[in-house]
Protein backbone atom coordinates (compact mmCIF):
# COMPACT_ATOMS: atom_id res chain seq x y z
CA UNK A 1 0.00 0.00 0.00
CA UNK A 2 1.16 3.73 0.15
CA UNK A 3 1.83 5.53 3.14
CA UNK A 4 2.66 9.11 3.59
CA UNK A 5 5.68 9.74 5.51
CA UNK A 6 8.66 12.05 6.61
CA UNK A 7 12.39 11.36 7.59
CA UNK A 8 13.14 14.80 9.22
CA UNK A 9 11.44 17.60 10.35
CA UNK A 10 10.35 20.93 8.03
CA UNK A 11 7.73 22.19 5.91
CA UNK A 12 5.46 20.56 3.79
CA UNK A 13 8.04 19.23 1.22
CA UNK A 14 9.25 16.68 3.79
CA UNK A 15 6.37 14.71 3.43
CA UNK A 16 7.22 12.10 0.57
CA UNK A 17 4.58 8.97 -0.49
CA UNK A 18 6.16 5.26 -0.20
CA UNK A 19 5.31 1.77 -1.03
CA UNK A 20 4.88 -0.15 2.58
CA UNK A 21 3.43 -3.63 3.60
CA UNK A 22 -0.27 -3.49 4.91
CA UNK A 23 -0.80 -3.35 8.41
CA UNK A 24 -1.79 -6.13 10.21
CA UNK A 25 -5.10 -6.46 12.79
CA UNK A 26 -5.14 -7.36 16.27
CA UNK A 27 -7.85 -9.46 17.52
CA UNK A 28 -10.72 -6.87 18.15
CA UNK A 29 -9.19 -4.75 15.09
CA UNK A 30 -10.26 -3.96 11.73
CA UNK A 31 -8.69 -3.02 8.47
CA UNK A 32 -10.30 0.15 6.96
CA UNK A 33 -9.74 0.84 3.33
CA UNK A 34 -9.59 4.80 3.57
CA UNK A 35 -11.49 6.74 1.38
CA UNK A 36 -10.56 9.84 2.83
CA UNK A 37 -8.44 11.63 5.60
CA UNK A 38 -9.36 14.85 7.71
CA UNK A 39 -6.40 16.79 8.06
CA UNK A 40 -5.70 18.81 11.38
CA UNK A 41 -3.54 21.76 12.61
CA UNK A 42 -1.81 19.60 15.03
CA UNK A 43 -0.18 17.81 12.28
CA UNK A 44 1.77 20.46 10.82
CA UNK A 45 2.87 21.41 14.17
CA UNK A 46 4.49 17.36 14.63
CA UNK A 47 5.64 17.42 10.87
CA UNK A 48 7.53 20.89 11.67
CA UNK A 49 8.66 19.15 15.13
CA UNK A 50 6.87 21.84 17.21
CA UNK A 51 5.46 19.13 19.56
CA UNK A 52 6.90 16.33 20.36
CA UNK A 53 3.97 13.70 20.56
CA UNK A 54 4.86 11.00 18.13
CA UNK A 55 8.52 11.52 19.02
CA UNK A 56 11.52 11.97 16.49
CA UNK A 57 10.66 11.10 12.41
CA UNK A 58 10.32 8.67 10.31
CA UNK A 59 6.27 8.03 11.35
CA UNK A 60 3.17 8.83 9.35
CA UNK A 61 0.86 11.81 10.36
CA UNK A 62 -2.85 11.63 10.72
CA UNK A 63 -5.84 10.18 12.37
CA UNK A 64 -9.14 11.39 10.87
CA UNK A 65 -10.06 8.71 8.68
CA UNK A 66 -13.39 7.51 6.75
CA UNK A 67 -13.47 4.32 4.82
CA UNK A 68 -14.68 0.93 4.27
CA UNK A 69 -13.81 -2.37 6.40
CA UNK A 70 -11.84 -4.89 4.76
CA UNK A 71 -11.24 -7.09 7.82
CA UNK A 72 -12.44 -7.66 10.63
CA UNK A 73 -11.17 -9.54 13.80
CA UNK A 74 -14.05 -8.97 15.75
CA UNK A 75 -17.88 -9.58 15.69
CA UNK A 76 -18.44 -5.48 16.11
CA UNK A 77 -17.88 -5.27 12.10
CA UNK A 78 -17.98 -6.78 9.37
CA UNK A 79 -16.38 -6.46 5.61
CA UNK A 80 -17.58 -3.76 3.20
CA UNK A 81 -19.43 -1.69 6.23
CA UNK A 82 -18.74 1.94 6.08
CA UNK A 83 -17.16 3.31 9.27
CA UNK A 84 -15.25 6.61 10.44
CA UNK A 85 -13.59 7.79 13.10
CA UNK A 86 -10.29 8.67 15.38
CA UNK A 87 -8.19 5.62 16.22
CA UNK A 88 -5.67 5.56 18.60
CA UNK A 89 -5.10 9.01 19.50
CA UNK A 90 -2.94 10.22 21.06
CA UNK A 91 -0.91 7.08 20.46
CA UNK A 92 -0.16 7.32 15.94
CA UNK A 93 -2.90 5.79 14.03
CA UNK A 94 -0.54 5.76 11.00
CA UNK A 95 -3.94 7.00 9.25
CA UNK A 96 -1.97 9.21 6.10
CA UNK A 97 -2.02 5.76 4.24
CA UNK A 98 -4.47 3.54 2.22
CA UNK A 99 -5.48 1.26 4.59
CA UNK A 100 -5.56 1.62 8.76
CA UNK A 101 -5.48 -1.02 11.56
CA UNK A 102 -8.05 0.54 14.00
CA UNK A 103 -9.78 -0.96 17.18
CA UNK A 104 -13.01 -1.66 16.79
CA UNK A 105 -14.46 0.34 19.47
CA UNK A 106 -12.61 3.44 18.02
CA UNK A 107 -14.91 3.69 14.94
CA UNK A 108 -18.61 4.49 14.24
CA UNK A 109 -20.76 3.88 11.09
CA UNK A 110 -20.57 6.49 8.47
CA UNK A 111 -23.50 8.32 8.70
CA UNK A 112 -25.72 8.09 5.71
CA UNK A 113 -26.05 11.69 4.97
CA UNK A 114 -22.25 12.22 4.68
CA UNK A 115 -20.55 11.79 2.09
CA UNK A 116 -16.54 9.83 2.67
CA UNK A 117 -14.99 13.19 2.52
CA UNK A 118 -17.45 14.92 4.61
CA UNK A 119 -17.37 12.17 7.47
CA UNK A 120 -13.14 12.05 7.36
CA UNK A 121 -13.75 15.91 8.37
CA UNK A 122 -15.21 15.08 11.88
CA UNK A 123 -14.03 12.49 14.31
CA UNK A 124 -11.32 15.26 15.88
CA UNK A 125 -13.41 18.16 15.87
CA UNK A 126 -16.40 16.88 16.65
CA UNK A 127 -15.42 14.49 19.23
CA UNK A 128 -13.12 17.89 20.55
CA UNK A 129 -16.50 19.87 20.81
CA UNK A 130 -18.81 16.64 22.11
CA UNK A 131 -16.29 16.26 24.76
CA UNK A 132 -16.47 19.39 25.93
CA UNK A 133 -19.81 21.29 25.67
CA UNK A 134 -21.90 17.80 26.26
CA UNK A 135 -19.31 15.73 28.88
CA UNK A 136 -17.16 18.52 30.24
CA UNK A 137 -19.77 21.42 30.71
CA UNK A 138 -23.31 19.71 30.13
CA UNK A 139 -24.60 22.37 28.12
CA UNK A 140 -28.59 22.58 28.35
CA UNK A 141 -31.46 24.41 26.82
CA UNK A 142 -31.05 28.39 27.85
CA UNK A 143 -27.32 28.14 28.62
CA UNK A 144 -25.67 31.39 26.83
CA UNK A 145 -22.24 29.80 25.21
CA UNK A 146 -19.57 32.13 23.88
CA UNK A 147 -17.14 29.83 20.69
CA UNK A 148 -14.13 31.70 19.96
CA UNK A 149 -13.25 31.46 16.23
CA UNK A 150 -16.50 29.62 15.06
CA UNK A 151 -15.64 29.52 11.24
CA UNK A 152 -13.08 26.96 12.21
CA UNK A 153 -13.17 23.64 12.11
CA UNK A 154 -13.66 22.58 15.90
CA UNK A 155 -15.90 26.31 16.45
CA UNK A 156 -18.23 25.36 13.37
CA UNK A 157 -19.02 22.05 14.57
CA UNK A 158 -19.12 23.41 18.15
CA UNK A 159 -21.53 26.33 16.78
CA UNK A 160 -24.15 23.68 15.40
CA UNK A 161 -23.93 20.82 18.75
CA UNK A 162 -24.57 23.94 21.13
CA UNK A 163 -27.66 24.86 19.30
CA UNK A 164 -28.70 21.33 19.32
CA UNK A 165 -28.35 21.27 22.40
CA UNK A 166 -31.04 24.08 23.20
CA UNK A 167 -28.37 26.78 23.94
CA UNK A 168 -28.27 30.67 22.97
CA UNK A 169 -24.64 30.65 20.75
CA UNK A 170 -22.72 33.68 20.54
CA UNK A 171 -19.22 33.49 18.63
CA UNK A 172 -16.34 35.55 17.42
CA UNK A 173 -15.44 35.26 14.19
CA UNK A 174 -13.81 37.43 11.18
CA UNK A 175 -16.14 39.17 9.07
CA UNK A 176 -15.73 37.35 5.83
CA UNK A 177 -17.33 34.49 8.29
CA UNK A 178 -20.03 36.08 9.02
CA UNK A 179 -22.54 34.68 6.57
CA UNK A 180 -20.74 31.19 7.12
CA UNK A 181 -21.41 31.25 11.02
CA UNK A 182 -24.60 32.68 10.73
CA UNK A 183 -25.96 29.86 8.47
CA UNK A 184 -24.63 27.53 10.79
CA UNK A 185 -26.89 28.87 13.37
CA UNK A 186 -24.76 31.28 15.16
CA UNK A 187 -27.23 33.74 17.05
CA UNK A 188 -24.82 36.82 17.39
CA UNK A 189 -21.73 36.91 15.55
CA UNK A 190 -19.00 39.33 16.73
CA UNK A 191 -15.92 40.65 14.63
CA UNK A 192 -12.95 40.08 16.84
CA UNK A 193 -11.29 42.10 14.43
CA UNK A 194 -13.42 45.01 14.58
CA UNK A 195 -14.52 44.64 18.08
CA UNK A 196 -12.98 43.76 21.44
CA UNK A 197 -15.89 40.86 22.65
CA UNK A 198 -15.18 41.55 26.61
CA UNK A 199 -16.66 44.61 25.77
CA UNK A 200 -20.08 43.38 24.15
CA UNK A 201 -21.17 40.01 26.16
CA UNK A 202 -21.76 39.15 29.04
CA UNK A 203 -23.07 36.29 31.99
CA UNK A 204 -21.86 33.77 29.60
CA UNK A 205 -22.55 30.11 31.09
CA UNK A 206 -20.05 28.01 29.02
CA UNK A 207 -17.02 29.41 26.71
CA UNK A 208 -14.95 27.93 24.25
CA UNK A 209 -11.75 28.59 22.95
CA UNK A 210 -10.25 27.12 20.17
CA UNK A 211 -7.99 29.79 19.75
CA UNK A 212 -5.50 30.64 22.02
CA UNK A 213 -3.20 33.20 23.16
CA UNK A 214 -4.44 36.01 25.45
CA UNK A 215 -8.45 34.58 24.45
CA UNK A 216 -8.72 32.25 27.39
CA UNK A 217 -7.69 34.75 30.10
CA UNK A 218 -9.70 37.72 28.93
CA UNK A 219 -12.23 35.42 28.56
CA UNK A 220 -12.79 35.36 32.24
CA UNK A 221 -14.27 38.92 32.30
CA UNK A 222 -17.37 37.57 30.28
CA UNK A 223 -18.49 34.53 32.70
CA UNK A 224 -20.84 35.06 34.93
CA UNK A 225 -20.51 33.61 38.59
CA UNK A 226 -19.72 29.85 38.52
CA UNK A 227 -19.28 30.19 34.54
CA UNK A 228 -16.87 27.26 32.80
CA UNK A 229 -14.19 27.82 30.02
CA UNK A 230 -13.28 24.85 28.38
CA UNK A 231 -9.95 24.99 26.01
CA UNK A 232 -9.04 23.23 23.31
CA UNK A 233 -5.24 24.66 23.07
CA UNK A 234 -4.38 25.64 26.43
CA UNK A 235 -5.48 22.44 28.25
CA UNK A 236 -1.98 22.37 30.16
CA UNK A 237 -1.95 26.18 31.41
CA UNK A 238 -1.83 25.77 34.82
CA UNK A 239 -1.39 29.27 36.01
CA UNK A 240 -4.91 30.08 33.92
CA UNK A 241 -6.38 27.20 35.44
CA UNK A 242 -5.39 28.15 38.55
CA UNK A 243 -6.70 32.22 37.57
CA UNK A 244 -10.10 30.78 37.04
CA UNK A 245 -10.37 29.11 40.30
CA UNK A 246 -9.09 31.69 42.34
CA UNK A 247 -11.97 33.97 40.73
CA UNK A 248 -14.29 30.59 41.39
CA UNK A 249 -14.75 30.08 38.37
CA UNK A 250 -14.55 26.45 36.10
CA UNK A 251 -11.74 25.69 34.11
CA UNK A 252 -11.39 22.40 31.51
CA UNK A 253 -8.90 21.63 29.16
CA UNK A 254 -10.30 19.13 26.17
CA UNK A 255 -7.79 16.06 26.02
CA UNK A 256 -9.72 14.94 23.45
CA UNK A 257 -9.88 11.13 22.78
CA UNK A 258 -11.23 8.36 21.07
CA UNK A 259 -15.24 8.20 21.75
CA UNK A 260 -17.34 5.60 20.22
CA UNK A 261 -20.16 7.16 22.13
CA UNK A 262 -19.87 10.70 20.33
CA UNK A 263 -19.47 9.53 17.43
CA UNK A 264 -22.29 7.73 17.14
CA UNK A 265 -24.29 10.79 18.80
CA UNK A 266 -22.83 13.23 16.23
CA UNK A 267 -23.09 10.70 13.36
CA UNK A 268 -27.15 11.03 14.66
CA UNK A 269 -27.03 14.53 14.50
CA UNK A 270 -25.83 14.63 10.89
CA UNK A 271 -28.46 12.23 9.50
CA UNK A 272 -30.74 14.06 11.30
CA UNK A 273 -29.80 17.12 9.50
CA UNK A 274 -28.88 19.07 12.36
CA UNK A 275 -24.92 18.94 11.54
CA UNK A 276 -23.00 19.66 8.37
CA UNK A 277 -19.44 19.17 8.03
CA UNK A 278 -18.24 21.89 5.98
CA UNK A 279 -15.09 21.19 3.65
CA UNK A 280 -13.20 23.97 2.45
CA UNK A 281 -11.11 21.94 -0.57
CA UNK A 282 -9.67 18.70 -0.92
CA UNK A 283 -6.86 17.51 -2.06
CA UNK A 284 -5.75 14.02 -3.98
CA UNK A 285 -3.22 12.31 -1.51
CA UNK A 286 -0.77 12.61 -3.89
CA UNK A 287 -0.81 16.78 -3.36
CA UNK A 288 -0.60 15.93 0.47
CA UNK A 289 2.45 18.97 0.26
CA UNK A 290 -0.01 21.37 -1.14
CA UNK A 291 -2.56 20.50 1.27
CA UNK A 292 -0.09 20.93 4.21
CA UNK A 293 1.05 24.26 3.06
CA UNK A 294 -2.48 25.28 3.24
CA UNK A 295 -3.16 24.14 6.87
CA UNK A 296 0.39 26.06 7.79
CA UNK A 297 -1.47 29.40 6.14
CA UNK A 298 -4.47 29.00 8.96
CA UNK A 299 -7.49 30.95 8.72
CA UNK A 300 -9.66 28.15 7.46
CA UNK A 301 -13.35 27.81 6.83
CA UNK A 302 -13.95 24.28 8.13
CA UNK A 303 -11.80 21.30 7.58
CA UNK A 304 -9.16 20.18 4.29
CA UNK A 305 -9.36 16.63 3.69
CA UNK A 306 -7.31 14.13 1.27
CA UNK A 307 -8.93 11.79 -0.86
CA UNK A 308 -8.24 8.79 -1.98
Amino acid sequence: MRAITQQQFGGPEVLTIVDTPEPRALPTEVLVRVKAIGLNPLEARLRAGEFPLLGRPPFVLGWDISGVVEQALTWRWRPGDEVFGMPLFPRAANAYAEIVAAPALHLARKPASLSHTEAAALPVVGLTAWQGLVDLAGVTEGDRVLIHGGGGGVGHVAIQLAKALGAHVITTASGSKREFVEGLGADEVIDYIAVDFTETVRDIDVVLDTLGGDTGKRSLRVLRPGGHLLTAVADEDTELAAEYEAAGMQFSGIAVDPDPVALRGLAELADQGKLQVHVQETFPFERIADAHRLLDHGHLQGKLVLTI
